[in-house]
């Protein structure tokens, strides 16, 4: 469903470890919005009752349901480089993305 990178991966290990999170993962998830009709959302976060959980590299990743099926396919990865734009999603289910990333369309 959800596949992550190992620089993603790594990425989400650290922010997790970090004294102040109190999460047990992230939460990945579609809202309306953007310029291009639907966004993307990733927030640290605990599961809660319906989701659907996919753990990948030992980072558990919880979806609500409706989000899961614009989120299926998804790759997730991490660009840490000298003007990387952070956390990247590749979508295979978007019609069209828009010039910043971070909304989609199907």
């Amino acid at each position: 469903m959800v596949q992550a990178t190992d620089r993603a991966i790594e990425r989400i290990q650290a922010l997790l470890s970090d004294e102040q999170q109190d999460a047990s993962g992230v939460r990945l998830g579609v809202k309306g919005g953007g310029c291009s009709g639907l966004a993307y959302i990733m927030e640290f976060d605990h599961q809660d009752d319906g989701d659907l959980l996919v753990e990948q590299g030992g980072v558990q990743f919880f979806m609500d349901r409706k989000s899961s099926i614009y989120l299926k396919g998804i790759v997730l990865d991490f660009d840490g480089d000298l003007g990387g734009k952070g956390f990247v999603f590749t979508n295979p289910n978007a019609s069209s993305t828009c010039g910043c990333g971070e909304s989609f369309s199907i």
